[in-house]
This record gives structure tokens, C-alpha cells and sequence, in this order.
């Protein structure tokens, strides 16, 4: 069976995102797009430096492997029920994203490293980008790659590209199977989205039919024209622009909702296709210009975007945000406790985001200018989240999506526990 084939048919859902670096005369900056399934909530997790007995098990998020003698302090992304990382960054300053990649290349017989493994792996063994390339290459060749990549559809699975950065320049390594192919970032921005993008490797493995279908061609152009813009920016305009590009909805400014894959077309995507349903479940921008630390990073820890705020973290100031989210509402958490907000919104962005927008922007301007404490700036968040709350649903307005997605939401929040919670 080729990589990224369904075993159990149905929708393609989860791991379609855009992963962007821009390289400017001051140093490098880095940004994701975490698009997952809509309940896959994600949390912050904060894993500090530490020394083991090299070779005893280390269990992965499907298979077991051998230990290494030290792990460095990271901060990352992670999908719930997942060992490895969507998107992340280390004490040294490296930071790496993945993106499903539909291949040609053989499914392994036996489950092996997923890419949020091997992302993890990367992080917490390496000082630097190419250190980090070499771990990966190097597990990849040794254990495969293979495994369920959802925790809904265990016949959906894909393999992987990284964009693998550090204060000094970025590395694109894209993969099919145990085969790999890297390339050094030029010029002033790059991206990668769910399509190879080395041409002789892309020539020899790429499966187009589900490329095209994640829209990754399209996604892509705007993600890479956003990197190189950024570029001229200095301070904390070279962030905001970042963000910007992450909360892009294509031209418009509003999504553009396909039957076959629903909102797709651009870096903030929102789910409610019949081939592809796939959420923005968390972001992520890293300034690597300043060195202190591993950087500064701004994080949402709550999916959508263009619903949430970016705020400020690093690697080593821990911050306690309460318990790991799962797959069904929890008030308890940082991610549930936005979910209500952002599903309001999106039944009318139009009416609804201009309510609370201008609010967001100036608040995560005064961050970027003087950035608060990781645990003082959740706080503020969860604050200004459920004022924005009561003022959108108070406005009742109706759902103005495509019935299509209606239902899909319907469905989606049933199963969440939500029920009528969210409907105005």
C-alpha cells in the first residue's frame, strides 16, 4: 500500500499544514501552522534538560528505541495523544516543524517513528540544525517511519518533510519511506506544505493525486511569498508579520469553503470537506534573532489563528498552564477553554472577529513591544477569551457556512461534548 492511502477509506483528516522561515539580516525566524483534526486539542509541553543511562527503552508513540546519554531542554507543541511534537524548539536554538508528505513510497510492515517522533527526537539530541537533520536521517534509515497518524482513522498515515532551523539558517529534509533528500535554504524565505518540494526527489516520489487534494501547491505559494516579505522587517514587525501570514485566509480575507476540502486554500485552514477536514489546532512563530535562551517564541496553545492570541514563551521559563487537554471539552484547559470562542466565531467571521479583532491586535502589539511572562500572558488571554465569548455569542448570529459544514461542525461538537454550547 503507498504512504498516505487510507486503509479504513473516508475523508483525509489531520497533519496538512504550512511551516514557513524567513532570513533576514539580523537572523532567522520561523513559523507553523498546525492543522489537525478539529477535537485533536494540543498543549505546551516544557521537557527540561536531562541524563539517562544510554540504551534503555525509550517508548515512542508507537515503537520502542534506545536512549541516548542526555536530552537537551525543549518546548513543544504536542497533539494529545501523541509522544512526539508537531512543532517545536530546544535550549540551542533549534526549532523544526513537519508536514505530511503523500508518497509512493511502501507502507513499512511494522509501525516505525512517525514525524512528530522523529521531530522530538531531533530536538532533544541535537545543538544545532544540521546535528539535528543528522538524528533524524539517521533513525529514519535505522527504524522507518510508519504508524497511525491520527487517533480516529488508524489506517490514515503519510510521511514527512521538516523545515529545521537554527539562529544561523534553515534546512528543508523532505522523506519517502527510509529515503531522504535535503536542501539548504537561500535566499529570504521558504516554506514547505504537503507536497515534496526538492525537484529530482519530488520527480521520484511524489503522489500528486493527494497533493493536490491537500492544496498544498496553492497553500504554499501564499506561505513563501509571506516568508520573503517578511524579510525587510526589523523588531517586532518581523513577528507580527509572521503572524500575519499564519492567519491568512486567502484573497478576501474571509475562508473560502471547497466541498472537497473545505476552508484549504490558505495557511489558516478550517475544516468541512468530503475529502478533507482539517483545523488549525495551533501556531507558532520563533525569533531566532535573539540567541538568549533558544530564542523568543510566540505560541497560541488554542487552534485557529485568526480566533486566538500569540503569546510569549521560551524554553527554559516553564510555565504551569493547568492540566494536558484530550479529545473532548474540559474547561480545565487552556485549549478547550477557547474552542467555545472560536467555533462562535466561525459561523460568521465577517460579523463576529471584527467585534473582538481590534482588542487582540493591540494587546498582542503591547506584547511584541514588551513581552509579559509565559503564565502572566495565558492568564490575560483567558481573560479577554471569555469576554469576547459572551459578547459574540450575545450577538446571536446565525451560521452562515455552507450546510455542509454545518453539519460537519454539528457532528464534530456532539462528539465533543459541546452539543448546543457553542450555537448563538
Amino acid at each position: 500500500m503507498a504512504r498516505g492511502t487510507a486503509a479504513d477509506a473516508g475523508s483525509t483528516v489531520g497533519g496538512v499544514c504550512d511551516t514557513l522561515v524567513t532570513l533576514t539580516d539580523d537572523g532567522v525566524l520561523f513559523a507553523k501552522n498546525s492543522d489537525r483534526e478539529p477535537n485533536e486539542s494540543q498543549f505546551l509541553d516544557w521537557q527540561p534538560a536531562r541524563d539517562h543511562r544510554p540504551g534503555v527503552p525509550l517508548r515512542c508513540t508507537w515503537t520502542t528505541i534506545d536512549q541516548v546519554g542526555h536530552t537537551h531542554g525543549v518546548l513543544l507543541s504536542r497533539p494529545w495523544w501523541i509522544w512526539g511534537a508537531e512543532m517545536g524548539a530546544n535550549e540551542h536554538g533549534v526549532v523544526i516543524g513537519n508536514e505530511a508528505v503523500f508518497t509512493t513510497a511502501a507502507e513499512e510492515e511494522r509501525p516505525g517513528l512517525i514525524g512528530m517522533d522523529l521531530l522530538r527526537l531531533g530536538l532533544e539530541r541535537a545543538t544545532d540544525r544540521h546535528g539535528a537533520v543528522e538524528v533524524i536521517v539517521s533513525l529514519l534509515e535505522q527504524h522507518g517511519q510508519g504508524g497511525a497518524c491520527s487517533a480516529t482513522r488508524p489506517g490514515f498515515r503519510y510521511d514527512n518533510s521538516f523545515l529545521v532551523a537554527d539562529p544561523s539558517g534553515a534546512t528543508v529534509l523532505e522523506t519517502a519511506g527510509r529515503r531522504w533528500a535535503t536542501e539548504e535554504v537561500s535566499g529570504t524565505g521558504r516554506s514547505i506544505s504537503n507536497g515534496l518540494t526538492i525537484a529530482a526527489f519530488a520527480a521520484a516520489h511524489a503522489d500528486r493525486l493527494r497533493g493536490r487534494v491537500a492544496a498544498c501547491t496553492v497553500r504554499r505559494a501564499r506561505t513563501e511569498a509571506a516568508a520573503r516579505a517578511a524579510a525587510p522587517a526589523t523588531g517586532p514587525a518581523a513577528v507580527a508579520a509572521l503572524i500575519d501570514a499564519l492567519r491568512d485566509h486567502g484573497p478576501g480575507g474571509l475562508p473560502r469553503y471547497s466541498p472537497l476540502n473545505g476552508a484549504l486554500s490558505a495557511p489558516c485552514a478550517h475544516p468541512g470537506g468530503l475529502l478533507t477536514s482539517t483545523q488549525t489546532t495551533a501556531s507558532w512563530v520563533a525569533d531566532l534573532r535573539d540567541g538568549t535562551d533558544g530564542g523568543r517564541h510566540w505560541v497560541t496553545g488554542t487552534s485557529a489563528p485568526c480566533t486566538s492570541l500569540f503569546k510569549p514563551a521560551r524554553v527554559g521559563a516553564p510555565a504551569d498552564l493547568g492540566p494536558t487537554p484530550g479529545a473532548t471539552f474540559d474547561p480545565a484547559t487552556v485549549w478547550w477553554r477557547h474552542e467555545p470562542l472560536h467555533r462562535a466565531v466561525m459561523a460568521d467571521p465577517a460579523t463576529l472577529l471584527p467585534r473582538y479583532r481590534p482588542e487582540r491586535d493591540r494587546t498582542e502589539r503591547s506584547w511584541l513591544a514588551d513581552p509579559p511572562g509565559t503564565a502572566e500572558a495565558f492568564a490575560a488571554a483567558d481573560g479577554l477569551t471569555a469576554r469576547w465569548r459572551a459578547d459574540v455569542e450575545a450577538a446571536g448570529q446565525p451560521d452562515r457556512r455552507p450546510a455542509l459544514v454545518r453539519r460537519k461542525w454539528a457532528a464534530w461538537d456532539r462528539t465533543a461534548g459541546l452539543g448546543e454550547r457553542v450555537a448563538p
